[in-house]
Formats: structure tokens, sequence, C-alpha cells
């Protein structure tokens, strides 16, 4: 466990496990990771060499999906599941789009909190705001956001590599639908998800290495992915491997055609 100040907090890190927001950032090439999570990181590549590539797929799905939605009058995001900052951020994409757009990043994970001051730098006309809470306490979640956003105005909700860390006995779907239950007509779903379907092996093998390490992995078919968006209109082309949603709205990402990506992404809108 280690300790450190946060403003006028203390923060307790947990550094004896893994944390899969320190995993992804070492997937990323940052600093912000303990040894490990770079252990755990070396054995996800034993696995599969293409783990970083996959992550640098979804934070790219997510530049461009927040790009879409802020072309077309998007002004409030709700990012949860944030992870450790990693330039250009969720609100530096849509405040080149709209400058007032608002944005509140939401994550459990104690280093993000120590990072919350390089996510509120924004635009003088737009707002951005930070809180720790979990997923699996979404009226924590809603209450803060209530704050700073205006619930009778549409709220992009993005959980980016977020639900396949989410099992089905915590209600994943169950969460994801309080959430939009909460968010008015026009309100959009923004989500990727690790999938099994392309790679059975070798996601079982790492599903096992995680668990063993206190890490719980909830990989779902498309299908179950596809149920996520259960009452919302799918936005063209619908349910894809991350990369082949709109690539016309960002660059590709380097190796992202040089095997499968094992995952999916999608964007809904409520009616």
């Amino acid at each position: 466990m280690e300790s450190f100040m946060t403003g006028r907090h203390p923060v307790e890190i947990d550094t004896s496990r893994p944390h899969p927001a320190r995993m992804y950032d070492w997937y990323l090439g940052g600093k912000d990771n303990y040894p490990v999570d770079e252990a755990m990181g070396r054995q996800m590549l034993a696995l599969d060499p293409r783990v970083p590539v996959m992550a640098r797929v979804n934070r790219a799905f997510m530049h461009r999906a927040t790009r879409w939605l802020a072309g077309r009058g998007i002004r409030q995001f709700l990012d949860v599941g944030t992870g450790i900052p990693t330039e250009p951020n969720l609100h530096q994409v849509a405040q080149r789009t709209v400058p007032d757009a608002r944005v509140v990043y939401c994550d459990n994970d104690p280093i993000v909190l120590a990072h919350a001051a390089a996510l509120l730098r924004g635009t003088d006309e737009g707002v951005t705001e930070y809180l720790q809470a979990d997923v699996r306490d979404p009226d924590t979640i809603l209450e803060g956001a209530r704050k700073i956003l205006d619930f009778t105005e549409p709220v992009a909700l993005s959980l980016i590599a977020l639900l396949h860390f989410v099992p089905d006995d915590d209600g994943a779907h169950d969460l994801v639908g309080r959430l939009l239950g909460a968010l008015p007509s026009g309100s959009h779903l923004v989500v990727t998800h690790a999938t099994a379907d392309f790679t059975p092996e070798e996601s079982r093998a790492a599903t096992e290495k995680l668990k063993a390490a206190g890490v719980t992995l909830a990989l779902r078919s498309r299908e179950e992915f596809t149920h996520f968006f259960d009452g919302l209109d799918l936005v063209e082309p619908g349910v894809q491997v991350p990369h082949r949603w709109h690539p016309e709205l960002g660059e590709p990402v380097e190796g992202q055609d040089d095997g499968v990506i094992p995952g999916y992404g999608a964007v809904g809108r409520k009616p």
C-alpha cells in the first residue's frame, strides 16, 4: 500500500495487486503504474503481443466517437472509467468542436484522482469536473454529475474499455440501464468492450491469470455486448470491431490491421 497527498486529502493506493487503469497506462507507455501492473501486463503480452494495440484502438475509438457526437451538437459528456489522463483527453477532443462543452469524468482509481488537475484544464467557455466513484455506484455518479450537467439536455455517456471488468454478478447491464435511465431523449451511449469471440483460448488464459491476481474479466459475446444498447437506436454502422467504426474521423492506429482486434464498439441514441 502506498500513500500520498492529493490537495489536502491522503490517497491510499493498493500496490499489492494490478489495477486495470494502471495496466492500461502501462500498455500506452505511461509512467503511472507499479511493478505489479507491469508484471501482469507482460503476462498479457505473452498471451497476445497485440494488447497495447488494442489499448490504443480503444482510445482512438473514444476520440472518433466524441468528434462524431460533438459534430452533431452534443455538448455534455459523462465519461465513466476515465482512466489515467492521456492526451488528448475526451474534453479536449469535444471542446475543439464545441468550446462550451461540459465534461464530467469519473473513475475509482486513486491515481486518476491524483491527476485530476490535468483533466480539468479545458476551454474558458467549457466546464470539466472529476468524480471519484465506481460504476457499481450509479447513484453517486448521477448525484455528482447533476451538479455539473443539465439532465434536461442530451448527455453522452462514455464507457470505454470498462464493462468487461464488471461481471454479470454485479449487474453490468442493469448498471448501464440505471445511468441511461436518468438521461433525457437524445442522449447517447458510447461503449467498447473486449470479447472472446475471436480468440477463445487466449481469452480464457487471460481471464484465469487476471482472476488469480484479483482482477475480474467478463468477456462478452457480440450478442451480450449488443444487449447494452437495448431500447436505443444504434448509430450506423452499428456494432463493429472498434477500429472499423467511422475510421474517417481519426488517424489509424499503427498495427490495427495486422491481426484481429478482439473487441466491439458502438454508439447508440436514446429515443
